[in-house]
Parts: structure tokens; sequence; C-alpha cells
């Protein structure tokens, strides 16, 4: 029952998130703030993890393909396919599911327990729209995010397949063009906004309804990340059978 309560106060919140909205010249600095700390403080563990792991995935098709007559572009295609299928919206929300949920977990959690959230709403504010609304709009850039991740992991790929000594240029470029869907790409943008929607509410949600003290915001913050990684995993699934099945 602890969890249906939950699920409901989760949606609750939602709701009062878009009720009695903040004035517009405060709201757009919480918003640019955001940005600042969500989105453009998150690129370069994103980039760096995206060229490692597009490396990987190179290395390791090549190192699967044993037989002379699997041709060497496949190596290219594997890449392309794992990276925009999966790892950079999938994985690199996992990420963000630590590195930022934690941060909006803990920032929200810490305003809870210093009074700050009930000082807000005894000045007449609606704390749910001034803590959670900038965070979600920030989040809605993550897609730009993921494009990048796309890009550096297939070029990562490429660096690690042509100079590793897997590949020549030409088969991997020849991989990457091979039977391109561009329906895969918006089926990731897709799944990337959802992405962004949860891990802008699940953290904001178990910072904001924490009781206790400074040990009680780590908790917090433990515990949202791994509802956040469960419900990014699953809301995967289900858009996969819907958009691919």
């Amino acid at each position: 029952m602890n969890y249906i309560a939950s699920i409901g106060s989760y949606f609750i919140m939602i709701r009062e998130v878009f009720k009695k909205p903040t004035k517009w010249p405060i709201m757009r600095k919480l918003i640019l703030k955001e940005i600042d700390e969500l989105i453009y403080g998150s690129l370069g563990i994103i980039i760096f993890i995206s060229f490692f792991i597009g490396g990987v995935v190179a290395i390791q098709t090549a190192l699967n393909i044993t037989n002379p007559l699997i041709p060497r572009n496949l190596i290219g295609f594997a890449t392309r396919q794992s990276v925009i299928l999966e790892f950079a919206p999938t994985f690199t929300s996992i990420i963000m599911a630590g590195k930022v949920g934690s941060y909006i977990t803990s920032s929200i959690g810490t305003m809870r327990v210093t009074e700050q959230i009930d000082a807000l709403e005894v000045m007449g504010i609606n704390s749910l729209n001034y803590l959670v609304f900038p965070k979600i709009i920030a989040m809605l850039l993550y897609p730009f995010v993921i494009a990048i991740a796309m890009y550096v992991g297939i070029f990562g790929g490429w660096i690690a397949g042509v100079f590793g000594g897997f590949s020549s240029s030409a088969d991997f470029i020849e991989g990457i063009q091979l039977d391109f869907i561009p329906f895969h790409v918006a089926y990731s943008f897709i799944k990337t906004i959802a992405f962004a929607l949860i891990i802008a509410t699940i953290p904001s949600f178990h910072g904001f309804y924490m009781r206790g003290g400074a040990l009680e915001v780590g908790k917090a913050s433990t515990t949202s990340f791994v509802w956040t990684s469960v419900v990014i995993i699953i809301v995967n699934y289900v858009l996969t059978q819907l958009l691919l099945g």
C-alpha cells in the first residue's frame, strides 16, 4: 500500500507543479540557472562516457567477427545501432539519474530540512512550481545532449576501429550508412524526452517529501537514484515494445 500511496502522491505533485505559476522574470532566472547546472554541467561527463562506450562497442564487435566472410563494415553498423538505439539514450540517462538526480534530491531535501520550503509556502509561493517546474523545462533540452552523445559515441567507435587496426575508415563509414532507418533516431529522442521528465520529477518527489535531518537527505538521494533507474528501465522496455515491437 505504501508504494500505491507514493505513486498517487507523485502524480498529485505533478499536478500541483503547474498550478499558480511563479512570475516570469523570476522563473526565467530559475530556468537559466537549472539549464546551467543540469544540462551544461553534465556535458563533460556525458561526452567522456559516450566516447569510450562507442570505442568499446567497436572493439568488441571487431573481436567477435572471426568469420572472414563477414564484411568489416559490420563494425560501423553495430556501433551505430548500439549507440543510437540504447547506449546514448538509456545508458546515459542512468548516469544522469545518478549525477543530476542525486543533486536534485539533495538540494530540495536540504531546503526541506532547513525549512526553506516552509518559508516559501508562508510567503504564498507555490513551492513545487518554484522548485520543480524550472528543472522540468531545463531537462527538455536533454535531447540535444543525447544528440551530442550519439555523435561522440560513433566518433569514438571510428577512432577505436580505425586507429586500433580493426577496420578501415571507408569500411567503418560504409557500415554507419548501411540500412540507416531515420525512425530509429526519432525513437531515441522520444525515449529521451520521457527519461528527461523522469529524471526531473522523481528525484524532486523524493527530495520534496522527505522527512528528517541531514542523514535522511543522503538516504533520500540513494532511494531516488534507485527508483529513477528502475522507472527508466521499465519505460525503456514499454516504449521499445510500442515503437519498435
